[in-house]
């Protein structure tokens, strides 16, 4: 099986629970299909870069996918269907990416910017 990264952007006057329930939709169909969702992401409410279908933000999501290429077939065919998707990308990876910056800062403690930690750990 193969590993994939999928983003997945939906209408911004849908609720956090009914995008919940997509990615929990979306989750059902690759395993019924043989796959796996390794990790999925809520990353929120973002403004987008320019309008789609008249939507100036969109909740976005992220799925890390380990299934045959048939399971993302079926998956890309009923989020082409689906009214509350905006846009949607998936990309096969080699591997999966360990932390996102996000984490990595949240790891440190400090909640300082790489470079500044590091010149206060050799001023010391």
């Amino acid at each position: 099986m193969a590993l994939y990264e999928h983003l997945l952007i939906a209408r911004q006057d849908i609720s956090a629970q009914q995008v919940d329930a997509l990615a929990t939709h979306l989750k059902t169909i690759v395993e019924g299909e043989g796959g796996k969702v390794e990790k999925q992401e809520y990353w929120g409410l973002r403004g987008l870069a320019y309008r789609i279908k008249k939507n100036r933000k969109g909740h976005y999501v992220l799925l890390n996918i380990n299934a045959p290429a048939k399971a993302v077939i079926e998956l890309e065919r009923q989020l082409k269907i689906n009214e509350d998707v905006l846009r949607f990308l998936t990309v096969k990876v080699d591997a999966f990416e360990q932390s996102s910056s996000k984490t990595r800062r949240d790891d440190r403690g400090d909640g300082k910017p790489e470079g500044e930690a590091v010149k206060e750990e050799t001023a010391q």
